[in-house]
């Protein structure tokens, strides 16, 4: 039996594990592999990245080039641009992007790339596992199709899964190895050699019926934070309407030890997931006639956040007598969370397009960001690109409002505060300690 025969190999670490796409989700996987004795090979069609790889570098904040070039040394780790060493492979994991279009409808010309590369290069003996974020069904309704029309017969030549990728980037406590993996296949046979292959390099695997529950699985994780933080905005907008501090709310909630989980305001939501996955949810979910109601006014709430935080700063700036035509306005933080690099979906490209649709004068500070293309799918305008300014007494004091959008920890808030005349903070990075004998007036979510 195939299932016996891709078992046997990977109990004995002679499995070759092919991975499709080398970023945040597929070099931390193969990488993964590799360091547990299995040969990892990756797939990239960007050759800069397969070429830093190959030099013992890393590109992702979560991946040590050390551990790059450890598994450069022990021969377990190579990449390329080269899709017919496919047939090498006997484990194929596709982690490509799924972005939305920009009808907010899933964009599957990844995965189907992946899926023809995979087919002139398959061959009999071969699991295929998808971790792509998707929605219920791709897995059987386009994979599955593909490979069967290219002759392949499942279970007797080929096995096919989906396991939802879960990264965090950026936070060190959780990485691949000790976060639980759910995996469901496309037939008995499927999930079970699935699991067994990721039960060598992840502490707990979690296996489903089938490939869609696990896809649903996926979803539902994402839309219950999307919904979530959606409330927690349109409760800070309440607060503020009150005359409550939305932060003294929150912290007084969470000393509840059941029933309760804290979820926080923001200037909108960001990354590869939160923003995109409800709406793989809430399409499919209309192709059966569903109006998946919650998910669409969770949408609404957050994607207005950008323009709540201009409403904010241009109302704060309208008390110091000053339009925000005109101002000088510093953003800390374009990135989508702290700590990280990455400015997929940020929410401070929003806030920064708002501001010069405006008329305002915006620069930016962010250790991590080195520069800002206004290029992406979710951005309101298309402005001139902007470059990291250092984050100088000068600058500080020279601009007429400082909005806090991503709250890195490397930025001395304390002297922002003492610099500054007007902070309008997002993220609640200011604290009591730092609010305390502040000259600035500070506006808080």
């Amino acid at each position: 039996m195939i299932k016996e025969e891709i078992k046997k190999q990977i109990e004995d670490k002679t499995a070759r594990i092919g991975v499709i796409g080398l970023g945040y989700v597929g070099l931390p996987l193969v990488v993964e592999f590799a360091s547990e004795g299995f040969e990892g090979i990756g797939f990239e069609v960007d050759r800069k990245k397969v070429e830093a790889i190959n030099r013992g570098e890393s590109y992702i904040v979560d991946v040590p080039s050390e551990d790059v070039a450890a598994c450069l040394e022990s021969k377990k780790l190579t990449a390329t641009t080269d899709f017919s060493k496919i047939a090498d492979c006997d484990v194929v994991v596709i982690c490509v992007p799924t972005p939305l279009r920009k009808t907010k409808d899933p964009d599957m010309s990844y995965i189907i790339a992946a899926g023809r590369e995979i087919c002139k290069y398959m061959r009999k003996g071969q699991l295929v596992i998808l971790e792509s974020t998707t929605y219920p069904g791709t897995t059987d309704e386009v994979l599955q199709p593909m490979f069967e029309e290219a002759g392949f017969k499942l279970d007797e030549d080929f096995l096919l899964a989906f396991s939802p990728e879960r990264v965090d980037p950026g936070n060190p406590q959780f990485q691949t190895h000790n976060i639980p993996k759910v995996v469901g296949g496309v037939s008995e046979d499927s999930t079970d050699a699935a699991s067994f292959l990721y039960s060598k390099i992840v502490e707990s695997v979690h296996s489903v019926s089938s490939a869609r529950v696990a896809e649903a699985c996926k979803l539902w994780e994402n839309t219950f934070r999307a919904i979530n933080i959606g409330m927690a905005n349109e409760m800070a907008k309440l607060c503020k309407t009150l005359g409550i501090d939305t932060w003294e709310v929150v912290r007084a909630a969470a000393t509840k030890p059941f029933g309760f989980m804290a979820f926080y305001p923001g200037p909108g939501l960001g990354g590869h997931c939160i923003p995109l996955d409800p709406h793989y949810l809430s399409w499919k979910a209309r192709q059966h006639g569903f109006d998946s109601r919650f998910i669409s006014l969770a949408e609404e709430v957050n994607s207005n956040m950008p323009e709540y935080v201009i409403e904010l700063a241009s109302e704060a700036l309208n008390d110091d007598r000053k339009p925000v035509n005109g101002s000088k306005v510093l953003v800390l933080g374009v990135a989508y969370k702290k700590n990280i690099d990455d400015m997929r979906e940020s929410p401070a490209l929003s806030v920064i397009d708002l501001l010069r649709a405006k008329g305002a004068d915006v620069v930016y500070h962010d250790p991590y960001v080195p520069e800002v293309t206004f290029d992406h799918a979710y951005t309101i305008g298309d402005g001139e690109p902007l470059s990291n300014q250092e984050l100088t007494d000068d600058l500080i004091s020279d601009s007429d409002c400082v909005i806090i959008c991503t709250d890195h920890s490397n930025v001395d808030y304390k002297r922002v505060t003492e610099l500054s005349s007007l902070i309008i903070d997002t993220r609640n990075a200011l604290d009591e300690d730092t609010r305390n004998g502040s000259k600035a007036r500070i506006v808080r979510l």
